[in-house]
């Protein structure tokens, strides 16, 4: 039988608030792993991200004069932004149960994203040397994660329909060279309600899981 996972799904979410329920979530399992992995699937009002290395040279703003929503967390990578439109995986696994390996780990998310694309008829893309998903040419999904005696947390951020405006503010994961998208620009009228349930998919498809729905 397939591994059980609980898929959450939450609508608009304060970072904050998903932030912490992360770090529940993940202390909860470090107590107890034999508790079932969940996938948190949600949308963020806009806000600013940096990994717990991430250079304040990527911002285009003085974060002591303005009055973005700015968090540093203990993800890997540069600073990202989140916003309406966006769908955001927030995968709590116990890698044991899977393969203990980051990089294949990471590879996964990605496979998850492009597999997405790909029922929409989409091409999507890794580049060497870097993490995510792009589809000609922009980079339509970004992944940073945090991993936890292999309880992992943080995960992926799939541009579906959002404002990007929001991106031009800052070099987004670092990359000066390649462009933000979504996949509204190849699909219009594309919605996060029509796409969460195929992420939900994809998802279980790419890890070999059942998901438990639990809204």
């Amino acid at each position: 039988m397939p591994r059980q996972c609980l898929l959450k799904n939450q609508g608009m979410t304060p970072y904050s608030l998903a932030w912490e329920q992360q770090r529940s979530l993940v202390a909860r399992r470090l107590k107890d792993p034999t508790l079932k992995d969940v996938l948190l699937l949600l949308e963020h009002p806009p806000v600013y991200t940096l990994g717990q290395g991430a250079s304040l040279n990527f911002l285009k703003f003085d974060p002591a004069k303005v009055s973005y929503e700015i968090h540093r967390v203990e993800r890997g990578g540069e600073v990202t932004y989140h916003c309406p439109g966006q769908l955001v995986g927030y995968p709590i696994l116990n890698l044991h149960h899977y393969q203990p390996d980051l990089h294949w780990y990471l590879r996964q998310l990605e496979e998850v994203v492009i597999q997405l694309l790909s029922k929409y008829g989409l091409q999507g893309d890794r580049v060497a040397g870097m993490t995510g998903v792009w589809l000609e040419g922009r980079k339509v999904a970004a992944i940073g994660i945090k991993v936890k005696r292999w309880i992992t947390m943080h995960g992926f951020a799939l541009n579906i329909c959002p404002d990007l405006k929001g991106f031009d503010q800052i070099v987004p994961c670092g990359i000066s060279d390649k462009p933000v998208g979504s996949l509204a620009q190849f699909i219009p009228n594309l919605s996060v309600a029509q796409v969460r349930p195929d992420v939900a998919a994809a998802f279980a498809s790419v890890f070999g899981v059942e998901l438990i729905s639990e809204d």
